[in-house]
């Protein structure tokens, strides 16, 4: 199911004439209640794919503004366990949004590949995005997700040559991340000119869908980037609204923004230039 639920989202989205909608949000920040509410106004808002961050001490890959929400998730509390938890609640009502945990190695390998391959399976993940283990590290973490048919989705970046990204895909599934810019997350604003040929190239390598993030955060910069890709990952212009609760905003305010940006970034994924 896991895999098959993503190919579903990717299908339905091209099927629609628009790219897909992939959401990050960090569970846990500054609550789990908070991140059980966000996914669900995810989804009603437009969402296709969901990534949902694992929280981790020394998140190297992620920019100040994850970097910050993955603070205010461990100061609550939140382990690995409850990231699983939650993505079980949320799949008690909803069986058709694919929900990939992002994160780092250590969690993982310190639960076990295993036993993570096996609670991961149960709680409906579907696949991971695990950035500081590269393919050729990878292989224990593929035997282990196999009978649970979870997806192992690999980064590439404009650095990526013809070579590298033959190595990236091989063993990847469900779709690939392809890094807009050079940097940590929400860093820099992607131009698209510079990295289509990128996309392309990962595209005709992997026979996979391509999905383009780090510095996506309007409705605007989302359609550009839809014309070139199969999906738009968005992540720190989420997290931003959900720090404001830190700042006295309620829950309920919170919740509606998050709804109102995943509209505006939807509306602009329509590959014919209209609103999907």
């Amino acid at each position: 199911m896991p895999v098959s639920r993503i190919s579903a989202a990717f299908d339905k989205a091209r099927s629609d004439g628009r790219s897909a909608l992939v959401s990050y949000v960090m569970a846990g920040d500054p609550d789990l209640e908070t991140s059980y509410q966000v996914l669900n106004a995810l989804v009603e808002n437009g969402a296709d794919v969901i990534e949902l961050g694992a929280p981790f001490t020394d998140p190297m890959a992620d920019g100040p503004s994850i970097q910050r929400a993955g603070q205010r998730s461990l100061a609550a509390g939140t382990t690995l366990k409850d990231v699983l938890a939650l993505a079980k609640r949320f799949r008690e009502t909803n069986q058709t949004t694919p929900l990939i945990l992002m994160g780092y190695a250590n969690p993982v390998h310190l639960m076990g590949y295993e036993a993570f391959a096996e609670a991961a399976g149960d709680a409906g993940i579907d696949g991971t995005i695990i950035v500081d283990l590269p393919p050729e590290e990878d292989m224990p973490l593929r035997e282990a997700y196999a009978p649970h048919e979870l997806a192992v989705i690999r980064l590439a970046t404009p650095t990526t040559h013809e070579g590298r990204m033959k190595t990236v895909a091989d063993g990847a599934s469900g779709f690939l991340y392809y890094v807009s810019v050079t940097g940590v997350t929400g860093a820099k604003k992607p131009v698209a000119s510079d990295i289509t040929p990128g996309v392309q190239m990962a595209q005709r390598i992997s026979g996979l869908p391509v999905c383009v993030g780090f510095g996506i955060k309007t409705g605007e910069q989302a359609r550009e980037m839809a014309a070139i890709s199969d999906g738009v990952v968005v992540g720190s212009a989420f997290v931003d609204i959900i720090s404001e609760m830190a700042q006295g905003k309620s829950r309920e305010e919170i919740v509606e923004s998050v709804a109102r940006l995943t509209r505006d970034l939807s509306s602009g994924l329509n590959r014919n230039g209209g609103v999907a």
